[in-house]
């Protein structure tokens, strides 16, 4: 993440998990749009491409950047609230963790949160990012208008409708433009109640149609091979703060057991792979159980300062007690070795062009790896077991897509690409990573 300085030169570059690198020519740090419009329209007469890097969480190369990269570390904050809609317009640079704050103080909330609050909200809608309710959708859906800068310099702004530079812009990984501003559409303040509690793996999955049309959000954790696994579960109720006492309590259960064991089992695991399934039993006995309640935006994310790699896919909702059921059977060997659990999450249908749900009620799976350890026969096999139940990657998760690939999981790909170079005409938007896919 860069700060403060409006240029920083020639400087090194890698996202958060250090497994993408990058050595752009220039990182610059636009104050207003003006000034970022001049720097794209330079660029593009230099026949330079440009990368926002937002805050680095991706995994994939999505925000590498090859020549300038662009941090819109100063276009940050709260631009205007229509109180009358519910609507908050926000600079694109703004953090997913400022954002919460400052609506609570209009009496507002965003509807649904991932359980990372670290991203910008400009990376955070244009790869999609997500939390879990099967009602519920991606901070993507939220946005009702987009203001961007496309690879000309020009500004434009765009409401959302049924037409298809919506459903382009829904998640557009940055190829259309640099988003600037948001237009959110947020809802009244609300708490949630939180419940973390053990389940056994048959009965749990007996339980999965029901739990997840019965609470507001929830969420699986599969220790891989283990009979056990940790269920979350939120639902809403009346507004009220997480006692400071409360909160002091849960962010030193976090740092010491979700964060520092985390840590010491994970560099056990690294120096003796061997230790994998102990580690992981292990975890699926003392995973921490309880209740919290507090506001939404202190009980959706949370603390992930061990580093992985991850793996992510939505599948048809239909398919996973069965995807479940082949995950089950293939780790109860303990083939791999991998101790970090299997996140299972609900989200509903989104229309958008490279919506990862393709407009189908799915269950997204994220499969981690500790960083240092040896992650490629583990994800080879993730990557076979999701082609077979339909699964499509998270864009900002690591992945084997290839342009034909593309075609196959997204129909309309060519319509996309169609818009895409309407906007970006002379491929100011198309780093290294992107020339296989246009």
């Amino acid at each position: 993440m860069f700060f403060v300085k409006d240029s920083v030169g020639t400087s090194k570059w890698q996202n958060w998990a250090g497994n993408v690198k990058g050595e752009p020519s220039q990182t610059l740090l636009p104050r207003d749009v003006k000034q970022l419009s001049n720097l794209i329209w330079n660029s593009q007469k230099q026949h330079k491409t440009i990368r926002v890097t937002g805050a680095a969480h991706s995994f994939s190369p999505v925000a590498k950047p090859d020549d300038v990269a662009i941090s819109l570390h100063h276009m940050r904050g709260l631009i205007e609230i229509d109180q009358e809609t519910n609507e908050a317009t926000f600079w694109a640079g703004t953090y997913l963790y400022e954002i919460g704050p400052i609506l609570e103080q209009f009496g507002l909330a965003l509807e649904n949160m991932g359980d990372i609050q670290q991203q910008t909200i400009a990376g955070a809608i244009s790869t999609g990012t997500h939390g879990t309710g099967v009602i519920l959708g991606s901070l993507s859906s939220q946005i009702v208008k987009w203001g961007f800068v496309d690879g000309l310099g020009n500004y434009h702004e765009h409401t959302r409708g049924d037409d298809d530079l919506s459903r382009a812009l829904h998640i557009s990984l940055g190829l259309l433009g640099v988003l600037v501003k948001v237009t959110i559409k947020t809802v009244p303040l609300y708490s949630l109640k939180y419940q973390s509690m053990h389940y056994p793996f048959t009965e749990g999955s007996q339980l999965w149609s029901t739990m997840i049309r019965e609470h507001r959000h929830v969420e699986w954790y599969y220790f891989p091979g283990e009979e056990q696994i940790q269920v979350k579960i939120m639902d809403q109720i009346p507004i009220v703060k997480q006692p400071r006492t409360s909160k002091k309590i849960e962010d030193l259960k976090t740092n010491i057991v979700e964060n520092g064991l985390l840590f010491i089992a994970s560099e056990l695991c690294k120096r003796q792979p061997k230790m994998t399934k102990w580690v992981s039993l292990l975890a699926s006995k003392t995973v921490p159980t309880g209740i919290k309640e507090g506001l939404c935006y202190e009980i959706f994310p949370s603390a992930r300062n061990v580093k992985f790699l991850e793996m992510e896919y939505a599948i048809p909702l239909e398919n996973f007690q069965e995807c479940m059921q082949e995950i089950h059977f293939t780790l109860k060997s303990h083939p791999f070795k991998v101790h970090f659990p299997i996140e299972c999450r609900t989200m509903m249908g989104e229309s958008g062009i490279l919506s990862p749900t393709q407009g189908k009620e799915s269950a997204y799976l994220a499969f981690h790896m500790y960083k240092g350890m040896d992650e490629k026969d583990y994800f080879r096999w993730v990557q076979s077991l999701m082609k077979k139940y339909g699964g499509r990657p998270h864009w900002g998760k690591l992945n084997d897509l290839t342009k034909d690939r593309l075609l196959e999981l997204y129909p309309e790909y060519p319509l996309f690409l169609k818009i895409r170079e309407k906007y970006d005409p002379e491929n100011v938007f198309v780093t290294d990573y992107f020339k296989s896919f246009i």
